[in-house]
């Protein structure tokens, strides 16, 4: 509130008692009237200027909203229309893709609960039955567990949650069976693969994100079902890839799970082990489990003391030996830039908004953010942009936990950049070359789960989604404790 508010407040009050000393040697007595009715005259002035500016704000936020929620509509409208009852749509050949040649309509799956929260109703009931009628795990063919485990587990149970449809809870407990063999290993982490009909299982060397990143979905299957084996072989593999920590608390990039022994040891925030740090923070949040607060803090000093760069007197966190903590590599990139969501949610705003400055210094170098820079040249060091959805995840928590509308004005000019370079006839595309803006035929489901997501929520009405009643898994899955 301004001085002039609290000031004119004060006098008014004195008016209305009468004669009175008030601050800065005012006497104000109740028979001048025009006195008051000056002060009274400014106060509404500026309750209204400040009002106003509130009612533009939240007038203007709803408009973006509005946009985000019809250009979700063309990618998804365009998927039904030429990729209906596929994984993915392939939106510049305008042909259905199968990850693993069979549909487990992914999409679908994964774009339910954005369906749902956009309140496109009639689009989220045509989609939910085409899941309910045709999805089946009964399928002889490998699939990547942690993708299967974010996209398609944590989609089910969030969508659940969200429609109390109990078919959508038997779809994922049937899925979740069908994982499990994953973690029969020595080591009790999980290998990379598993044919969800025969549950063999293959390819040994993983990384953190693939091994930590579980327990949201199989933890949440868990409380849900009361079947206690889900959450227990997911904790154990968070806990196993933690005790392999070096000693100065770092994690590498590739693990061997069935030895234990790192093939990697090269440590960072990004790709392969990204949400490995996240799962850490929300598992504690979620369910109230102390091993994972405990990792967490353990993990998240050893993150800042060894990976946080100064350059420029820019924050950026880069590659380091996790033997050493020696950094070795100054590269940032779009998978990155989920950590300063990660840091506002735990509590550290002010690096939180320093990475994200970073972040949007890499956004704008090019209107859209390369996948890798270099951080000490600003060079590009990956050149594709496959739609991601860090930045906006980003923005969307800075704002939620400052309600500074930088963050909507920063969210906004990233918006606009994402439809002017990536939006085309049937949807949306990734970009080959950022510089050129050369695009690829890819649209992955996580745009449609993801990006859009946050980019609707960041400036939707508060009352969309209850931000303090969910945890998002690293799908944008809002998965709520209900039990």
């Amino acid at each position: 509130m301004s001085k002039l508010v609290v000031m004119s407040y004060r006098l008014i009050a004195a008016g209305r008692q009468g004669s009175r000393r008030v601050p800065a040697n005012y006497s104000l007595a109740a028979c001048d009237s025009h006195k008051l009715a000056r002060w009274a005259v400014a106060v509404a002035t500026v309750c209204a200027s400040i009002g106003c500016h509130q009612s533009r704000e939240d007038a203007h936020a709803r408009e973006v909203a509005t946009r985000v929620r019809s250009e979700f509509l063309h990618a998804w409208t365009n998927y039904e229309k030429y990729a209906c009852g596929h994984d993915a749509l392939k939106p510049l050949s305008k042909t259905p893709h199968d990850r693993y040649g069979q549909s487990l309509l992914v999409t679908p799956v994964d774009a339910l609960d954005t369906l749902i929260l956009m309140k496109l109703d009639e689009e989220a009931a045509k989609a939910k039955e085409l899941i309910l009628t045709d999805l089946s795990f009964d399928r002889d063919v490998y699939v990547k567990n942690f993708e299967i485990t974010i996209r398609l587990l944590g989609g089910l149970l969030s969508s659940y949650q969200l429609t109390n449809d109990k078919r959508l809870l038997a779809l994922a407990e049937d899925l979740g069976n069908r994982l499990l063999p994953v973690f029969n290993s020595p080591t009790g982490l999980p290998y990379v693969y598993v044919n969800l009909r025969t549950g063999q299982v293959r390819d040994a060397k993983t990384n953190p994100a693939e091994t930590g990143t579980l327990l949201l979905e199989f933890g949440t299957l868990s409380k849900l079902t009361g079947k206690s084996i889900y959450y227990e072989k997911a904790k154990r593999a968070l806990m196993e890839t933690f005790k392999r920590r070096s000693a100065i608390g770092l994690v590498g990039s590739t693990i061997d799970v069935e030895t234990g022994a790192w093939v990697d040891a090269d440590s960072h925030v990004s790709g392969g082990i990204d949400s490995y740090y996240e799962y850490l923070w929300k598992c504690w949040l979620l369910f109230g489990d102390k091993d994972c607060q405990e990792m967490w803090q353990a993990s998240i000093s050893a993150v800042n003391k060894y990976l946080a760069d100064e350059v420029r007197g820019e924050l950026w966190y880069g590659h380091a030996d996790m033997n050493t903590g020696k950094l070795t590599v100054p590269q940032y990139g779009a998978l990155d830039a989920f950590f300063p969501a990660l840091l506002a949610q735990s509590g550290d705003v002010a690096r939180a908004r320093r990475l994200q400055d970073s972040s949007f210094k890499m956004w704008n170098m090019h209107e859209i953010e390369p996948e890798i820079i270099d951080y000490k040249t600003m060079q590009i060091v990956y050149n594709g942009y496959h739609l991601r959805p860090e930045i906006v995840e980003s923005t969307y928590y800075l704002y939620h936990f400052t309600r500074d509308p930088q963050y909507r004005k920063m969210g906004e000019k990233i918006f606009d950049d994402f439809v002017k370079y990536c939006r085309v006839d049937a949807g949306y595309a990734a970009i080959q070359d950022v510089v050129t803006k050369q695009k690829r035929d890819e649209m992955e489901s996580f745009v449609l789960a993801e990006t859009f997501k946050y980019f609707y929520l960041l400036f939707a009405p508060p009352d969309t989604l209850d931000f303090d009643k969910v945890l998002f898994n690293t799908e944008a899955h809002p998965l709520r404790r209900t039990w």
